[in-house]
């Protein structure tokens, strides 16, 4: 893969806010959210905060396989990545997504219960753009870029 194409690929993921997170409910239909685009590290890994009692952590307690895609409705550009959703109880993810006003969401603040952070590890992915497709593994983008 070439850099102007992993540069388009980095772009997309910094400038979309939104993402589409799915997971596999109990019959394994996929279901699909839009979360907020809050952080990451590289495209290898992703961070969501979300409520434990959530419907999408509950599936993905059960079965951690999950996709989530950025989209760029007026270039026509998507991403999906593949790969697994953890579900991160500890006090260091949570103080890594906490902002003030969450208390609204999470009444007993940081160590409020049902505070999460979903932590998503990208495995392969798909870049569609230009009316062309790219499917890649993860470690041949990350070599790539090295």
């Amino acid at each position: 893969m070439n850099k102007e194409l992993i540069d388009d690929i980095n772009s997309l993921v910094l400038n979309e806010k939104v993402v589409f997170v799915s997971s596999a409910n109990a019959e394994g239909y996929p279901n699909t959210k839009a979360m907020f685009n809050l952080q990451r590290d590289g495209l290898t890994t992703h961070y969501f905060s979300t409520n434990l009692s959530s419907k999408r952590t509950q599936q993905f307690m059960v079965n951690s396989k999950s996709c989530i895609y950025f989209c760029n409705q007026a270039e026509f550009k998507g991403l999906m990545l593949i790969g697994k959703m953890e579900v991160m109880t500890d006090r260091k993810h949570r103080e890594m997504l906490w902002a003030e006003g969450n208390e609204i969401y999470y009444p007993d603040g940081i160590d409020d219960t049902d505070y999460v952070v979903l932590k998503f590890t990208a495995e392969s992915g798909n870049y569609y753009y230009g009316l062309s497709n790219c499917t890649f593994k993860i470690d041949e983008l990350v070599t790539a870029t090295a």
